[in-house]
C-alpha cells in the first residue's frame, strides 16, 4: 500500500483527491509545513517538514511525498500523473496521444498558472487586497493568468474537459492550481467556460470529500 505524506492544507490535496476518485487505499501521514508552526513548538511536535524522520523521506523538506515500494516521489503533479498512469483507468491516458496531452496541460498548470494564482491567494490571505500595494500585486498576477486562461477558454468552448472529453488527471491537476485564484473578485467571470469547468470539477464527490477534510483540518 502506498504512503502519502502531507496535510490536507497543502499540495497533498492533489494526490489525495485523485486517490479518492480511484477508491485506492493508502496510508496517510499528516506532515505539516514547518512554517505554520509556532516558533515555540518542539521541532518534532507535531510531525513537520523539518522533523528528522520526515527528512529521511524527503531531504528537501517539502510535502507532499509519496512512497510506493522503492519509488519515492516528491512533486505533487508527478505523483498524480504517476498514479493516473499506473492505476488511473479512465482518469489516465488511454493512448500515447492522450498521455502527451495530459503532460501538456499538467506542465501548463505548473508553469503558467500555479505561481500567479498562489500569489493572488497569498496576498488576499494576508489582507493585502485592502492596500494599494497588494491590489497592484493582485492585478499583476491576474494579468499573468489571462494568457493561459484565454487558451483554456478557447479549448473549453468546444470540449467538456481537457483530454478525451472526460474528466482525467489533467483536469484535476489544472483545477487544483487554478483554485488558488478563485478568490479574485472578477477574474474567472471573464472566462465563463473556464469558470463552469472548474465548478464542474469541484462538484465531484471525491473533491467534496477532500475539501471537507481540508476544512476540518486546523488552519
Amino acid at each position: 500500500m502506498p504512503t502519502l505524506y502531507g496535510v490536507f492544507r497543502s499540495r497533498a490535496s492533489r494526490p489525495i483527491w485523485l486517490l479518492y476518485e480511484l477508491g485506492e487505499a493508502f496510508d496517510h501521514v499528516p506532515v505539516i509545513q514547518a512554517y505554520r508552526l509556532a516558533q515555540a513548538s518542539a521541532p518534532d511536535a507535531p510531525l513537520n517538514t523539518t522533523s528528522a524522520s520526515f527528512l529521511t523521506v524527503n531531504p528537501q523538506g517539502q510535502v507532499p511525498a509519496y512512497v510506493e515500494g522503492d519509488l519515492v516521489l516528491t512533486e505533487s503533479l508527478s505523483i498524480t500523473n504517476h498514479i493516473a498512469r499506473t492505476r488511473g483507468g479512465p482518469l489516465g491516458a488511454q493512448t500515447p496521444a492522450e498521455q502527451a496531452l495530459i503532460d501538456q496541460w499538467t506542465l501548463l498548470a505548473v508553469t503558467a498558472v500555479d505561481t500567479p494564482a498562489l500569489e493572488i491567494l497569498n496576498v488576499q490571505g494576508a489582507g493585502g487586497d485592502k492596500t494599494p500595494e497588494g491590489q497592484g500585486a493582485i492585478a499583476i498576477n491576474a494579468e499573468k493568468l489571462r494568457r493561459p486562461l484565454k487558451r483554456l477558454e478557447a479549448h473549453l468552448a468546444d470540449h467538456s474537459h481537457l483530454v478525451g472529453d472526460r474528466f482525467t488527471v489533467a483536469d484535476l491537476n489544472l483545477a487544483e492550481c487554478l483554485r488558488y485564484a478563485q478568490g479574485h473578485p472578477t477574474l474567472l467571470a471573464e472566462f465563463p467556460a473556464v469558470k463552469a469547468w472548474l465548478e464542474t470539477c469541484q462538484s465531484r464527490a471525491a473533491f467534496q470529500r477532500m475539501w471537507a477534510a481540508r476544512l476540518a483540518e486546523p488552519a
